[in-house]
């Protein structure tokens, strides 16, 4: 059985990357070969080292580069890309090299509070500010637009008056941490 290899595009922390190398650790089919950041310092390649993934570092110039990522990908046998908390936009070359092959995390329930500047807290503090009761993450396939993709999966969790954005932050989180290799393991074996 051939071995399907993915990277994975981070840009902070790397929690969610860290968790989806472990969690594929294990499995003969799906290997993380390749952790991307568009930034060089930043814990997420630590942790990819620490558990002896090849790591890259592409600034934008670099990532909106075909002929920088193409042979960057093809060196690595690349043939699914997992984003977890990556903030640049995907060029066009990589979706079309890449089609339906490319997912994301996003720390709302879409079309809520996605699309340009809705990352992180401050995704986190509009939900704060506009009084949810509930939010959530989802899943979906990256497009040329920011957030608009096919949605693949949601997860919800309720909110109370008094939660914080920090409190909603790591209502979100836990959700990540349980689903998103959940679901990335779905779409590689509807995939491949």
């Amino acid at each position: 059985m051939e071995r399907i290899n993915i990277a994975i595009f981070v840009s902070g922390s790397g929690t969610n990357c860290e968790n989806l190398i472990k969690y594929f650790s294990g499995s003969e089919r799906y290997r993380c070969a390749l952790v991307v950041s568009n930034k060089p310092e930043v814990l997420a390649l630590e942790r990819a080292e620490r558990l002896g993934v090849a790591t890259a570092v592409t600034p934008k110039p670099q990532l909106n580069d075909a002929d920088v990522m193409m042979p960057l990908l093809r060196q690595y046998d690349i043939q699914f890309i997992v984003l977890a908390g990556f903030l640049p936009l995907i060029p066009d070359f990589l979706i079309d090299a890449f089609p339906r092959r490319i997912i994301n995390i996003h720390p709302a329930l879409l079309p809520k509070y996605g699309g340009k500047g809705m990352w992180g807290h401050h995704v986190h503090e509009a939900v704060k500010a506009a009084g949810e009761t509930e939010t959530g993450m989802t899943v979906h396939y990256v497009t040329p637009v920011c957030d608009s993709g096919e949605m693949i999966a949601q997860y919800k969790v309720a909110l109370s008056p008094d939660d914080t954005a920090d409190d909603i932050a790591a209502k979100e989180h836990q959700l990540e941490m349980k689903y998103y290799p959940l679901v990335v393991e779905k779409v590689l074996n509807e995939t491949f």
